[in-house]
């Protein structure tokens, strides 16, 4: 038998109070345990896109110590992409699982807040980029109110598709290299990927040579933040 926290997070105070995305992450939650299992709480963070303020994240952690029961969040692919919360997660050295990667382990969330983190100040750096060059050809910067619907709607369209293809990245790049740090071959590697579900950008399975790239793209961030 194990206890368990189970965390969860909406984006939306609408998502709160309406119970969207909750249902779903309950519902894993469900799903995961056992039947001999307790779940002595529940806690759910509602924050906005822009926010990184956790107070309940930090109250589950809290529970897990004082019960000494394991945090169980529903919904890893969620927050893969939020340093903040990774490195809540990683420094708390709380027992975790996740529903959604259950052989996410203190090695692949600390790969994962590298690379959330890098992403993060990409992103930044290539907005900062983008408009420089618009303001140094001239051109007048508009707001988002100058862009007909269309526009806007393709524009988001996009940001969710990076986003996700992003977490794919994340969470399969986390998991090569804790299996590279097993000993593991990349055939291997690539096997346990396709075996645990793991798709590629293009939504397909995992070939070698993909899983060799990812790798060497870890290896090249590392080296370059770490260059001592």
């Amino acid at each position: 038998m194990e206890k368990y926290i189970a965390y969860y997070r909406v984006s939306t105070q609408k998502q709160g109070n309406s119970g969207l995305g909750i249902e779903a992450q309950k519902s894993a939650v469900s799903n995961f345990l056992n039947s001999d299992d307790e779940l002595i709480d529940e806690l759910t963070d509602i924050e906005s896109g822009k926010k990184n303020n956790r107070p309940n994240l930090l109250k589950a952690i809290e529970l897990c110590k004082r019960h000494e029961a394991i945090l169980l969040i529903a919904k890893l692919d969620r927050l893969s992409r939020n340093a903040t919360f990774i490195f809540t997660l990683k420094d708390s050295q709380v027992k975790f699982k996740c529903t959604d990667m259950p052989d996410a382990n203190s090695v692949t969330i600390g790969i994962m807040a590298v690379l959330a983190q890098e992403e993060r100040e990409r992103t930044s750096q290539r907005t900062k980029d983008a408009l420089a060059e618009l303001k140094r050809q001239g051109k007048k910067l508009g707001t988002p109110q100058n862009l007909n619907l269309a526009a806007r709607e393709k524009g988001l369209q996009k940001r969710q598709l990076n986003a996700l293809e992003n977490e794919n990245n994340t969470k399969a790049t986390a998991l090569i290299m804790a299996l590279h740090s097993q000993g593991k071959t990349f055939y291997k590697i690539t096997q346990e990927l396709n075996a645990s579900g793991f798709k590629t950008r293009r939504n397909k399975e995992f070939q070698q040579k993909q899983v060799m790239v990812l790798f060497e793209r870890f290896k090249i961030h590392q080296r370059r933040i770490s260059p001592n």
